[in-house]
């Protein structure tokens, strides 16, 4: 026998309601914003494209002894995606919710039926929809312009949607975390921007993984961003790259283990530090 009483039914049904409600407003003030396009869907297909010019000139590229040389568009392929993934949760939503608090965006929503969590879901599921877009334009790319081989097996398009979805809803809710650190809307990006930059470098997306200093591994692997690169380097790259990663497999339980961690992360410190007026007014 369920437990649920008709008012609590009532409740969820508009709180969700009112969070389908506000992820079509988000989508539609997103898509009106063309820097914002521009940055989260062609910044990750350019960057390919660069990167696969320069370090593929000289012809396909190995990762080391005993593995398959393969195009530079195909090894940065994983990085980009999950750099994508970065930019459309954690960067976008924390620049995008410091700036709402600093105009006052937020304290007018604080005056009406809408609470943190319909907020919260109108944000998560822009985040999705925009995620999806991005990773379908990623993958056009890829496999037409750069003749990426993409996957071919059920199993591994499996492992790519728990990655993206594990992974962007990681992200997004750490961007909503974040968003409380900047004071104001003008050192948003000053606040952010660096924070992402840093991770990218350092978690494989710009630079082999396995090239780093093992201390340095050690650090970046504290972070999701890590893990989401290298659950995505299980979907595109040959199995035999696993050897070049930390411990010599792609270890996708801990991928898993990490990401679900920091996603209960962002979901509790979303849920302390979110206030709909900023901490000095």
């Amino acid at each position: 026998m369920s437990t649920a009483t008709p008012g609590t039914t009532a409740t969820l049904g508009t709180t969700l309601a009112l969070g389908a409600h506000r992820a079509g407003y988000e989508l539609r003030g997103y898509f009106r914003s063309s820097d914002t396009l521009f940055f989260t869907f062609l910044f990750p297909v350019l960057m390919l494209g660069l990167f696969s010019t320069v370090f593929g000139g000289s012809g396909d590229i190995t990762g080391g002894p005993g593995v398959a040389a393969i195009s530079a568009a195909q090894l940065y392929l994983p990085g980009m995606m999950a750099a994508g993934l970065l930019l459309s949760g954690f960067q976008n939503l924390a620049i995008d919710i410091a700036t709402e608090r600093s105009d006052g965006t937020l304290k007018r929503l604080g005056g009406t039926p809408l609470s943190p969590v319909s907020y919260f879901a109108g944000k998560l599921g822009e985040v999705l929809v925009t995620g999806l877009l991005q990773a379908a334009l990623l993958l056009a790319a890829a496999a037409f312009i750069f003749h990426v081989p993409l996957p071919s097996t059920v199993e591994a398009w499996g492992t790519f949607a728990w990655v993206f979805l594990l992974g962007l809803t990681a992200s997004a809710l750490l961007g909503i975390a974040v968003s409380a650190l900047p004071r104001s809307a003008r050192s948003a990006s000053a606040v952010v921007v660096p924070i992402g930059l840093v991770l990218q470098f350092v978690s494989g997306v710009y630079l082999f993984f396995w090239l780093l200093p093992d201390w340095l591994q050690n650090l970046a692997s504290v972070f999701p961003l890590v893990w989401m690169a290298r659950g995505l380097r299980a979907v595109f790259l040959p199995a035999e790259y696993a050897t070049l990663e930390p411990g010599g497999e792609w270890n996708l339980g801990w991928v898993a283990l990490v990401l679900a961690g920091w996603l209960v992360i962002g979901v509790i410190v979303s849920r302390l530090t979110f206030r709909w007026n900023r901490r000095d007014a």
